[in-house]
């Protein structure tokens, strides 16, 4: 029996789980939870880098604690997009920025000023978002920081940096930044130079898989284990989750379903195309090699704001109370666009979407159901569209659609989801970043052979639930009401 610990941190928290792995099958065991989120000073959001690091290292002194000095390796995988920058003397120059940090405001049309917006796109092939590690840069383009920082990483990076003191950048990591190019499978120097920004600070790119180094002596001492291997996964958390996609064919999409939803096809290749600069599609790095060509969706942070906006006025709803309160509201009251721009920074979210709903012309939500209601309702046919954009795209049918991750924990919206997109939905697994965090462990320790392999271990190691479509017709006339909410592709 092999055990692996996982590091999979996410927006709202991080986690240590132990895999347990017999040759077939996969056991999971959560060893520590902690809290995660941004901090603000004045306007500005911050990651708190050296506290996640302090939670990971209890994760570790957990560990040999309750299970001895016996850990094959470490793994760690983070969100994407957010970096630090490293001086001279490996010190953090500032604590890294949130992707929600207002400085991006007005960053990607100072960058189509600057270099073309299909030339941006055909150098990257990357989702325009303005939270990409490229418009983070640039709104620092005239900070001494830049000029004076000897490496950049990126978060998940960063932490493999602490734990091995070496500096390298995963390949899955490095592509949502929107500075790789995966046509040339290297950083893409030559956008960044025509932006004004430096590339003297880009480390190596290293595949998932790789073994960054060992555990340094000073953390092994202190937390009593060995000197660990560390190898990186899927660094992404999203290039993880969908390793772990228990999926045996190639005609199926999938969602990452958690604070943001990313719902796409993997593919052998990037596709950099008229059609999927049009729809506003991203090509980022996956396992095998692969390309994971999808698009990034707001997802359940627009539940999690509402909560959070709820509580402080000393409405304290559990997540199931707000589902169960959603499964009993009137249906399609109201529809949003989930990604719209008023909806990608922490606030009051009930206010904004009571405002979206009156500035549309529609009914305002009533009450906290009915709000939340909205909210999985238009989730589920956003999907829809997406899925026929990949099918346009594509140009062939997917057949099903594999939600895999903490959304599949809200059982009304991956029904939602089955009956908008009248597509067989198959949820699971729940901890898919972190299997597939455990998996590409495995991989890189020589356990496992290929992903192929590796999602046989899932099959066999976690049963999936199936959602079947209803109310075709009650959908069907509810997305035609969405659609002219969207942007024209």
């Amino acid at each position: 029996m092999s055990k692996l610990l996982a590091f999979d941190l996410g927006a709202e928290s991080g986690r240590a789980l132990v895999g347990h792995f017999d040759g077939k099958r996969l056991a999971l065991e959560e060893l520590h939870r902690f809290p995660n989120g941004p901090v603000q000073i004045f306007d500005r959001l911050y990651w708190d880098p050296l506290r996640l690091f302090a939670e990971m290292q209890q994760g570790l002194s957990l560990f040999a604690r309750e299970h001895g000095k016996d850990l094959a390796s470490i793994g760690v995988d983070t969100w994407g997009v957010d970096f630090a920058l490293l001086g001279p003397d490996d010190a953090l120059l500032d604590n890294p920025r949130n992707y929600r940090d207002p400085r991006t405001a007005g960053m990607l049309e100072e960058a189509f000023s600057r270099v073309p917006r299909e030339e941006i796109f055909s150098h990257t092939g990357v989702q325009f978002m303005k939270l990409n590690s490229l418009y983070q840069l640039l709104a620092m383009r005239d900070s001494p920081l830049l000029q004076s920082a000897n490496t950049l990483l990126l978060m998940a990076d960063l932490f493999n940096f602490y734990f091995t003191g070496n500096k390298v950048c995963e390949f899955s990591n490095a592509t949502t930044t929107q500075f790789y190019d995966p046509r040339k499978n290297a950083w893409s120097t030559e956008l960044l130079t025509g932006l004004g920004l430096p590339t003297h600070f880009l480390p190596e790119i290293v595949q998932p898989g790789t073994q960054v180094g060992t555990l340094l002596p000073s953390i092994a001492s202190a937390t009593g284990l060995n000197a660990v291997p560390v190898i990186a996964p899927a660094t992404h958390d999203t290039g993880s989750a969908v390793a772990a996609v228990p999926a045996a064919t190639r005609d199926y999409a999938y969602i990452s379903s958690g604070t943001w939803s990313l719902m796409g096809v993997e593919l052998g290749e990037p596709l950099i195309s008229d059609k999927a600069l049009q729809y506003n599609f991203t090509n980022e790095g996956g396992v095998g090699p692969s390309y994971r060509f999808l698009k990034n969706i707001m997802g359940l942070w627009l539940v999690q704001e509402c909560r959070r906006a709820w509580q402080r006025e000393g409405r304290d709803f559990s997540y199931e109370q707000l589902t169960a309160m959603a499964r009993d509201a009137v249906p399609f009251v109201a529809l949003i666009e989930p990604d719209d721009e008023r909806f990608i920074t922490p606030g009051n979210m009930p206010g904004r979407i009571r405002a979206y709903c009156e500035e549309t012309s529609q009914n305002v939500p009533a009450d906290e159901g009915q709000m939340i209601r909205i909210v999985l309702e238009s989730l589920a046919l956003k999907y829809r569209y997406v899925l026929e954009s990949l099918e346009t795209i594509l140009e062939r049918r997917l057949e099903c659609i594999h939600v895999v991750g903490g959304g599949i924990q809200n059982r009304l919206l991956c029904q939602f989801t089955a009956s908008a997109a009248a597509r067989q939905v198959i949820a699971g697994p729940l901890e898919a970043t972190g299997i597939g965090n455990l998996l590409l462990q495995l991989i890189g320790l020589g356990q496992l052979a290929s992903l192929a392999e590796a999602r046989q271990v899932v099959r066999d190691s976690f049963d999936p639930e199936v959602y079947r479509p209803e109310q075709s017709a009650d959908w069907d006339a509810a997305y035609d009401r969405f659609r002219p909410l969207l942007p024209l592709a």
